[in-house]
């Protein structure tokens, strides 16, 4: 194949029998497609789904306090950072690649931030906004290395990794902690927007998810490619509106143990939302990601089609890094201290929740929403185990033995599919 061959040949050509007689399928023909997708091992994010709802319904009868709307609030701040470091993860796994380093980046940029806000008196948005450049700078410091000079990721994020809590720990200095005392962030893990705001968050997403896929179909049309059934536009929306109504109404009651009520969706909620909106439409919607997706899948097929493959390796690993930033941040709020310790333990996790939603270790296959709900599975698996007062160490053991299972689904499918455990 020449390098001027035009890119869209890494993509599956539409048929032409469906072009010309306009027809799209029905709904059946869809799910029946999607079960024999399943057959043959795309599962997706599907095992992750089915250990959510078992988990659920197992803490449910184990402990009164589970089903709470106090404890389903807990749940989804809880998740919020892990679900922002899976996130990052993925873009980078997505190529076959790993970024240990991410949840000491995180810690090391709050390290920056706080002794910027405490110690200079820096205006801590400025600070943040140099904090979030740091990110930057570290993502293209690990791309430099990885793309351009051909370091394994492994290596070069394993070196930061460990240096970057040795910078920790001369930027706050041994035992040193630094309160976060600026409202603003303590606010974004700690309070709630108003009941309405989550009813009209509610209804953006839907609004979004209607327009987004109206605007699929428009493109699909115009490049005279078969569109899916209308039907199930509307039946995919109808179920986001169903079960976001169900979580908004839960969130919208008292769950206060004292006379000053406590409702209202998480403010965390909606940014982690829109940062997954995002990310979702560039990796769907963009050639960039669709590149992401060519590389991932076949490196050498990539770069005979025309695809910058050395910018895309350097571009993920800056995602990456800025978006552990925001995981960091989260972090930050939550416990409401940085110390020099910041980022130590969340990397794993945030492998951990990318892998178990379903996103491949063998790249090229996975979406931003599947570590999002391997987040939320780690998470339930926390949670629940701290309500029943089990060891700690015991949720340690649980998780890697999901990860462990999840990675073994991934290879099994992988074979299933007529891939190879062994990348070329």
């Amino acid at each position: 194949m020449s390098n001027d061959t035009n890119t869209t040949t890494l993509l599956p050509e539409p048929t032409s029998d469906l072009i010309g007689s306009g027809q799209e399928g029905s709904l059946g023909d869809q799910i029946r497609g999607w079960a024999s997708r399943v057959r043959q091992g795309e599962m997706g994010a599907l095992p992750a789904v089915a250990g959510f709802i078992v988990l659920s319904i197992l803490f449910s009868f184990l402990s009164p306090y589970f089903l709470t709307e106090r404890n389903f609030a807990n749940l989804l701040t809880q998740s919020a950072e892990l679900v922002m470091l899976g996130m990052a993860l993925v873009f980078v796994i997505l190529l076959g690649e790993i970024d240990l380093s991410a949840g000491v980046t995180g810690g090391l940029t709050m390290c920056i931030w706080i002794v910027l806000t405490d110690a200079t008196k820096l205006n801590w948005f400025l600070a943040l906004l140099i904090a979030f450049v740091a990110g930057l700078a570290i993502g293209s410091f690990i791309g430099f290395f990885v793309a351009r000079v051909g370091i394994p990721s492994f290596v070069v994020t394993l070196g930061l990794f460990l240096g970057f809590q040795g910078l920790e720990l001369i930027i706050i200095g041994a035992g040193g902690n630094y309160q976060v005392q600026t409202p603003a962030i303590v606010a974004l893990m700690n309070s709630n927007l108003p009941v309405w705001g989550g009813w009209l968050m509610l209804a953006v997403f839907v609004a979004l998810s209607l327009a987004t896929a109206f605007w699929d179909r428009g493109r699909r049309t115009a490049a005279k490619v078969p569109n899916g059934p209308l039907s199930l536009v509307f039946v995919k929306s109808g179920a986001l509106l169903v079960l976001g109504g169900i979580a908004v109404f839960l969130l919208s009651q008292d769950r206060s143990s004292s006379i000053i009520a406590i409702r209202g969706v998480p403010i965390v909620v909606p940014i982690v939302l829109a940062v997954l909106w995002i990310g979702t439409f560039v990796l769907d919607r963009t050639k960039f990601g669709r590149y992401i997706y060519a590389v991932g899948g076949n490196a050498e097929a990539a770069r005979r089609s025309g695809v910058n493959v050395v910018l895309i390796r350097f571009l993920v690993f800056v995602i990456c890094s800025f978006l552990a930033v925001g995981s960091g941040l989260f972090t930050a709020g939550r416990v409401g201290s940085v110390d020099a310790t910041a980022g130590k333990d969340i990397v794993l996790s945030g492998v951990a929740a990318a892998v178990v939603g379903g996103v491949s270790l063998f790249g090229g296959r996975g979406r931003l929403v599947h570590a999002a709900v391997g987040a939320l599975v780690i998470t339930v698996i926390t949670n629940g185990l701290g309500l029943l007062n089990l060891p700690s160490g015991l949720n340690n053991v649980i998780a890697g033995a999901v990860l462990v299972l999840a990675a073994t689904i991934d290879a099994l499918s992988r074979l299933r599919s007529g891939g190879s455990l062994f990348r070329r």
